[in-house]
């Protein structure tokens, strides 16, 4: 892992609610606002950025945990601003508290997880869950 002076730093990725980003199960919406599911892709987008940053040529960053609390909605169309701040380096893993935002209005906090692994070590054990 690179750049490990990220530490405490900001990364921000814009997003807009779409009607396929709505509460649904088994093709019945529940809600026309944004689910947490997919409130929680955008989380870990946010901080994947760093990792697309920090990992070496020969690493990828895979998930360890996404924590969401969803706190307001957001229909369709709305604008959020989704905040991943850098709050943690352990070994090869990263941790961010991230926070989404529709103007002053919070939507949803959180954390994630993503761990810096070897491409060939990823691919064995992918591999080797197929047999």
């Amino acid at each position: 892992m690179k750049n490990k002076s990220l530490l405490g730093q900001t990364k921000t990725h814009r997003y807009k609610v779409r009607e396929e980003d709505f509460a649904s199960f088994e093709s019945v919406i529940v809600h026309s606002v944004v689910s947490t599911f997919a409130l929680g892709r955008e989380m870990e987008w946010a901080s994947r950025l760093f990792a697309i940053e920090m990992r070496e040529k020969e690493e990828e960053g895979i998930g360890t945990f996404l924590e969401i609390r969803h706190l307001s909605p957001a229909i369709k169309g709305a604008d959020l601003i989704i905040k991943a701040k850098l709050t943690g380096i352990v070994n090869n893993e990263i941790v961010c508290e991230v926070e989404v935002l529709q103007g002053e209005r919070i939507i949803a906090n959180g954390r994630t997880g993503q761990k810096m692994v070897k491409t060939t070590k990823l691919m064995q054990i992918f591999t080797s869950l197929e047999r």
